[in-house]
């Protein structure tokens, strides 16, 4: 899957943003995935964002401190949340402090675009600008570029790829200096999918169970070595 964060203070235009870059992802055919995140506990009645979220994309999910989307009580991490997401594309609005995506930064000024992790930003929206950061209010364009450079790390920091954190790795893939594939948990010799979809392993955990898995098959009648595929409904 791949995912695009919109960043920015309370009362900047998240989640207008946020909405109309779903829109536009839609229009290229992708399915999408709205996440909203909130510190504030999620209002359902008509005519709020959580409303126009639901009006808005193909899935709807949000985590708060006091409720979640998909009927769970309490806070879910995003984490948590996205194994329940089928669709082509996943837009959060928020997670600031999130290092697993590439983000779409609203700022007005440098100071403001300092405190949002600019090193993870494509792009800003707005008019102007901010230091090297390319600003545009072109929303079909910023779908354009966020279709193609989109993405998500597991958030396992396991240092697989030989950075501290998945944080490093996402700074880096915006950069042009890395890839996803440098991920060793979404890139080993051991996938497994539930339900479809990818369940990341770090590289520990991997040897682990892949290990385990050819001892206990290697006991039975008519092992032998090579590729290996197990299915289990």
């Amino acid at each position: 899957m791949r995912a695009i964060a919109v960043v920015g203070y309370k009362k900047s235009g998240k989640t207008t943003l946020a909405l109309e870059l779903a829109q536009a992802l839609r229009k290229q055919g992708l399915s999408v995935t709205l996440v909203k995140h909130s510190h504030h506990g999620f209002d359902e009645k008509a005519e709020t964002d959580t409303a126009r979220f639901r009006e808005s994309a193909d899935m709807v999910m949000g985590f708060s401190p006091g409720g979640s989307f998909v009927s769970w009580p309490g806070e879910r991490s995003l984490a948590e949340l996205i194994p329940l997401a089928t669709t082509d594309f996943l837009v959060l609005e928020g997670g600031k402090t999130l290092g697993l995506m590439p983000r779409i930064i609203i700022a007005d000024d440098e100071a403001t675009a300092k405190d949002l992790d600019p090193d993870l930003a494509l792009a800003a929206y707005g008019d102007h600008a901010l230091d090297e950061l390319m600003a545009t209010r072109d929303v079909a364009g910023l779908a354009r570029i966020v279709s193609k450079a989109g993405f998500l790390l597991p958030g396992l920091d396991c240092g697989g790829c030989g950075r501290e954190n998945c944080r490093g790795l996402a700074v880096d893939i915006v950069a042009g200096e890395a890839s996803v594939a440098d991920c060793k948990a979404l890139n080993n010799s051991l996938r497994i999918t539930v339900g479809g979809q990818p369940l990341p392993a770090n590289p520990f955990v991997e040897r682990i169970l892949r290990s385990g898995i050819l001892a206990m098959l290697s006991e039975l009648k008519g092992f032998a070595p090579g590729p290996v595929d197990i299915h289990i409904e």
